[in-house]
């Protein structure tokens, strides 16, 4: 066991397969529509787990009712073995957004500083590993630089170091590549890698089949239901011409089929 740049106690690789994330049953509505109907699924630790789907079939709303954000009609969801919504748990939870929650005023390293004491952080051990991220994310030379003066790129990469800082044991990211340059995207991987050998339990939605491949495990995701739910060597096998798009196509036809002889 070592300690954290905060003073928290962190164990890597020990507890990885633990079962971080439990959902059962998870029923989603707005008004009349139904955006999530009955999700079951779980993520472990020591595993990147995707969610892939066209717009609209509910990723972003499916994260958001994990992660505690918006309540469920029906269902419930565990991390830790902790009820969600939990304020105590939120500090343990790393949330990168599809929309950048940053502050334009600020600068990019206070930004980072700012999230850190939310999660509580001591100060200088704020401002070491809000270092530490803006170099991860190639924007040491930008740290004064106030967010409002930041591209669109430039704040995709600031919002993935506000989701790490703390070093959260659950990070949940949604489309954290978009707007960012393949170099860049490679060096994201990398780090989910070092994270997932860390232990962390990485929730990661996109609708890029090339990033869909290096997940361990895949939830094909149309209409608020589970198409398939696998790694992604086993989906591909499903179908003669071996690819996640061909199993894709293939699944929501057969529940266009399903659902038309109910």
């Amino acid at each position: 066991m070592k300690k954290t740049n905060d003073g928290k106690s962190e164990k890597a690789g020990a507890e990885t397969g633990l079962n971080i994330i439990h959902a059962q049953d998870i029923y989603k509505q707005f008004g009349d529509e139904a955006v999530l109907r009955g999700i079951d699924l779980n993520v472990s630790s020591g595993e990147i787990v995707g969610i892939l789907g066209p717009s609209g079939a509910g990723k972003t709303t499916l994260i958001k009712c994990l992660i505690g954000t918006l309540g469920l009609n029906r269902g419930s969801v565990f991390i830790h073995g902790v009820a969600m919504p939990s304020l105590c748990m939120m500090d343990r939870i790393g949330y990168m957004a599809q929309q950048d929650a940053l502050y334009d005023d600020l600068t990019g390293f206070q930004n980072l500083v700012f999230y850190g004491r939310l999660k509580g952080m001591r100060k200088r051990a704020a401002k070491d590993q809000s270092h530490e991220l803006m170099a991860l994310v190639e924007l040491s030379g930008d740290e004064s630089k106030k967010v409002a003066h930041y591209s669109g790129g430039m704040k995709r990469r600031l919002s993935l170091a506000a989701a790490l800082i703390g070093d959260p044991d659950v990070i949940v990211l949604d489309e954290p590549t978009v707007g960012i340059d393949p170099v860049l995207r490679e060096l994201f991987w990398q780090e989910f890698g070092r994270l997932k050998a860390k232990g962390r339990a990485i929730m990661i939605t996109t609708h890029v089949m090339d990033e869909a491949e290096k997940c361990d495990r895949l939830i094909l995701l149309r209409d608020g239901t589970i198409l398939e739910n696998g790694s992604p060597e086993r989906l591909k096998q499903k179908t003669p011409k071996g690819t996640l798009e061909a199993v894709f196509l293939e699944s929501a036809k057969r529940q266009i089929t399903e659902g038309r002889t109910v």
